[in-house]
């Protein structure tokens, strides 16, 4: 006989990833999660709460939600195929990581630049004085 599988309310689940029930219910609607229904109550199981942490890590690493959608479906498609799963991952992650270093190049040049600016301005009104 198996043990019951543990169940959270949508409550406990924003409270847990400190977000709100408006969230929780974006990602229902972005079918993320697709909690059981109980009447009005929406119960979560482990697969909902696995894949609601999946989507909040990948927002948190700047992944758009149709990116997260793909990474977390392709789990659920796929069972038992870890190595073309975790290339997969790797593959989207170097990408990703590019794409970020040259934001950082970029936001580093536009620094500099502001900087220059500031410094011809202050110059022109140090010459006003």
């Amino acid at each position: 006989m198996s043990l019951p599988q543990p169940t959270w309310t949508i409550s406990e689940l924003a409270k847990e990833f400190g977000i709100t029930p408006r969230t929780i219910r974006f990602y229902e609607d972005q079918g993320i999660v697709s909690p059981e229904r109980d009447g009005r109550n929406r119960i979560y199981h482990p697969r909902d709460r696995t894949r609601l942490k999946l989507a909040l890590r990948g927002k948190r690493m700047g992944f758009q939600l149709s990116e997260i959608l793909d990474l977390i479906n392709m789990y659920d498609a796929a069972p038992g195929n870890t190595a073309a799963q975790l290339q997969h991952y790797v593959n989207v992650l170097e990408r990703h990581r590019d794409t970020l270093e040259q934001q950082r190049k970029d936001l580093e040049q536009t620094l500099v630049e502001i900087e220059d600016q500031i410094d011809h301005c202050r110059q022109l009104l140090d010459q006003l004085k």
